[in-house]
């Protein structure tokens, strides 16, 4: 993305401040405390929709209406907050919705998305067979496939990244989760188009971590399954337009249990009360991770989203 300057990052930011305000930056004591280093949290689960994606729905959708003007419906796979973005976008354009989940998926993010307006389908056990049944009706209905990576949810989403960069500009490393690469992205295009030299650290869940074997290997890989309750980072392949862009910007990309990430939604509730999902969470755990490495820096996490059903959530907060 090194070809999207901070004009274009403003640009799509002043567009998306007249649907949401920018969410806030706080660098919380206790986790300072805990982990012996600063630690500013980004917090994308104070949006409209509970995570970062609405911004590149915005900024996606805006392009679909000039580009293509007259598209009457969209399409999407999802896990949750991807198509949320989408409803909640689309609607306030007045188009259809179709919405492709996994049979398994959150309760809570299907009602969600209903709620902006979304025809939700529950179709295939992961997110990638969602997927490739999204791209079948696509056809079959004429529907505008909205994909889970493109130039302009990137250049969308980068827009919490460069509020982040404004306010903390001296940051060491920051954590970004990945599932299908978007906010990373962002964050790279962010700090890039800045000048910054912020380390970007990729996290992805060890039960899929095809993005940190891909990294290791130069080679993109796959893995059998994705049995993650972080629901966000449960995907099987990395998007090859996405792994190209972290594998050049990204320092390394780290992979964290699901216990770990349990860990740190706690310590999420225990030190700013705020909540997390658990692909929110992965940033901070990974950081917990690294901690001895990060000891006296400046460091940011990125809180994805807030979307975790209650049942989850009260299971791990326990």
């Amino acid at each position: 993305m090194h070809y999207l300057t901070r004009e274009d990052i403003e640009d799509a930011a002043r567009h998306i401040y007249q649907v949401m305000p920018p969410t806030p930056q706080y660098p919380w004591p206790l986790l300072a405390r805990r982990l012996d280093c600063t630690v500013w949290v980004k917090h994308e689960n104070h949006t409209p929709t509970g995570a970062f994606k609405v911004r590149g729905g915005i900024t996606f959708m805006r392009w679909l209406k000039c580009a293509y003007p007259g598209t009457q419906g969209v399409i999407a796979a999802t896990r949750g907050n991807h198509g949320q973005s989408v409803a909640m976008a689309a609607q306030a354009m007045g188009m259809r919705t179709v919405i492709v989940v996994p049979v398994d998926n959150s309760r809570e993010k299907n009602i969600a998305m209903r709620g902006f307006g979304a025809e939700v389908i529950e179709f295939g056990r992961d997110f990638d067979e969602a997927r490739e049944h999204a791209i079948r009706l696509a056809k079959v209905h004429g529907l505008f496939l909205v994909p889970a990576f493109h130039p302009e949810l990137v250049k969308g989403v980068a827009t919490y990244a460069l509020e982040l960069f404004n306010a903390a500009p001296e940051l060491h490393t920051v954590y970004v989760p990945i599932g299908c690469g978007s906010g990373i992205c962002g964050v790279i295009a962010a700090r890039d188009a800045l000048g910054l030299s912020t380390e970007v650290v990729g996290v992805v869940s060890s039960e899929a971590d095809a993005a940190k074997q891909s990294l290791e290997t130069g080679e993109l890989r796959e893995t059998a399954s994705a049995n993650t309750f972080a629901d966000g980072l449960a995907v099987r392949k990395p998007v090859p337009e996405a792994f190209r862009i972290y594998a050049a910007g990204a320092a390394r990309i780290l992979s964290v249990t699901d216990d770990e990430i349990a860990e740190a939604m706690r310590v999420y509730y225990s030190d700013t009360h705020n909540l997390a999902e658990g692909a929110g969470a992965s940033a901070l755990a990974a950081l917990m991770q690294e901690s001895a490495a990060m000891r006296g820096k400046q460091v940011g996490v990125i809180l994805s989203g807030a979307n975790v059903d209650k049942g989850v959530y009260a299971k791990v907060i326990g």
